[in-house]
């Protein structure tokens, strides 16, 4: 019946009324008709739009023009908007961005889960929407992105061969060329300045993916909220110590003051992975250490962190409110990490063990765990796929009474999964970055006797479309 009505290329008008993945908003056309349009909408936004297809429940489009715009719709800071892949939701009021998150998990539980009324609660949100992170990676490429307004031009005043910014979504050799992110610290954004300053005065080549020539990669700055501590790491293609000690002292005078670390990043792969196969430290400790929870992590080049240190804090007395821990209990905290979690939770518990694949991980756990002086932990290193096949060697703990999961975006594997519900603990506690895999994953821990308590949305990625929860599982029947 569309295809009767509605032809590719016409225009349409409609009201936008809800979000959707990658840059795709949902409205309704006066008729009825279900319209996915994309483009940077807002709830509310009444939007004149083009007709891409005409499938036959709904029509595709795109945005040509905002005929009204929605009282949730706000004016951008940054300039890039749009262009970088970043901040998809900054041209929505905060407080509104939070209510689509919190709509968005709700309606993963309901509609994939099956959860008929989930018991989902306001997100908990950011103190700070803006310059929350403390880990922001910058790309180089010999290929810039020319910005809209630029293409028209003439003379272009930036250098068409030379870029220091982020790629444009889905584009791994395009970088943008940014002065400043609205994400990153204040002294994150120097860096940046002073990083692009010191290439172009010493007419240094940024890598081309394509070719795999050039030697600047990528600039990865670090900063710790507790200690004030900035860290530097600059990858490249290869070492070279002369001009490594000049660009540490170039960042050194540009920061008088600043308590910081640099380290050069070496790396020949053929990919644009911000990690190297060498590290050479320029001066400092070669790491910084962040406090969370009354507890020290040292946080190298390459280890894992969480991105966002006051919300971390957040979503970690959210887990343990909810875990109902006791003095005899031993937890499991599968995905562990560098241990920040297992550690977390060893402060109420009489022993945590936390499990995980990566290697390196399982080795910052431990560092971690003894910087803090924790003793009743053990971090062990295993495949989560073949967690059963190591129940044995997990028999000198006792039974979990909690697990604490925290997996990948994708949730847990099958086999994974089914053995943590064999384990049966009383409370398992379900950390998710993806609301999807969690109904999934929650709608087969309740199929196999538990029932969900509780969904604690945290919000620790301000104007992106990313939402972390924290979900509760209480056992409830004996299989």
């Amino acid at each position: 019946m569309a295809e009767e009505i509605f032809r590719k290329g016409e225009s349409i008008t409609l009201t936008v009324t809800d979000l959707a993945e990658k840059d795709q908003c949902f409205g309704r056309l006066d008729n009825g008709m279900a319209v996915m349009v994309s483009g940077m909408l807002a709830v509310g936004d009444r939007v004149l739009a083009k007709i891409k297809k005409v499938r036959q429940r709904y029509i595709e489009a795109f945005a040509i023009e905002v005929l009204e715009p929605s009282p949730d719709r706000v004016e951008p800071l940054c300039p890039y908007f749009g262009v970088c892949g970043g901040c998809k939701l900054m041209h929505i009021r905060y407080e509104a961005q939070l209510q689509y998150k919190e709509k968005k998990v709700r309606d993963a539980l309901q509609h994939i889960g099956g959860f008929e009324e989930p018991p989902v609660a306001s997100v908990l949100p950011a103190l700070t929407p803006f310059h929350y992170r403390n880990k922001i990676e910058f790309s180089f490429s010999n290929m810039r992105y020319l910005l809209p307004e630029e293409l028209s031009m003439e003379q272009l005043s930036r250098p068409k061969e030379f870029a220091l910014g982020f790629h444009t979504p889905g584009n791994f050799e395009k970088v943008i060329d940014i002065d400043y992110c609205y994400l990153a610290k204040e002294s994150m954004n120097r860096v940046l300045a002073l990083t692009r300053e010191f290439a172009l005065a010493n007419a240094l080549a940024p890598y081309g993916a394509k070719a795999h020539t050039g030697f600047l990669r990528n600039l990865v700055v670090r900063f710790s909220e507790n200690r004030q501590e900035v860290m530097v790491n600059l990858v490249t293609s290869w070492y070279d110590e002369e001009l490594m000690a000049r660009y540490r002292m170039h960042l050194e005078s540009g920061m008088a003051g600043q308590k910081m670390t640099v380290v050069n990043n070496v790396t020949q792969r053929k990919n644009t992975v911000a990690t190297g196969e060498e590290e050479f430290r320029l001066c400092g400790e070669g790491y910084i250490t962040e406090r969370l929870g009354g507890l020290d992590f040292r946080i190298s080049a390459n280890s894992f962190f969480q991105t966002n240190s006051s919300q971390a804090e957040v979503l970690y007395r959210s887990i343990l409110e909810v875990a109902g821990l006791t003095k005899e209990d031993t937890v499991y905290d599968l995905y562990c990490g560098t241990g920040t979690i297992t550690l977390a939770m060893a402060k109420n518990c009489r022993q945590a063990v936390g499990l995980e694949v990566v290697e390196s991980s399982i080795s910052d756990a431990r560092s971690n765990a003894a910087l803090n002086g924790v003793e009743n932990v053990a971090f062990i290193e295993v495949d989560l796929k073949d967690f059963h096949a190591m129940l044995d060697s997990l028999e000198r703990f006792d039974a979990p009474g909690v697990i604490v999961t925290d997996p990948p975006r994708a949730g847990m594997h099958a086999k994974a999964l089914s053995t943590m519900i064999r384990l049966r603990p009383r409370r398992i506690v379900y950390v998710s970055c993806n609301p999807a895999s969690l109904a999934r994953d929650g709608k087969e821990i309740c199929a196999q006797g538990y029932r969900l308590l509780s969904v604690q949305p945290v919000d620790m990625f301000p104007h992106t479309a990313h939402i972390e929860s924290v979900a509760c599982f209480e056992r409830v029947a004996h299989f």
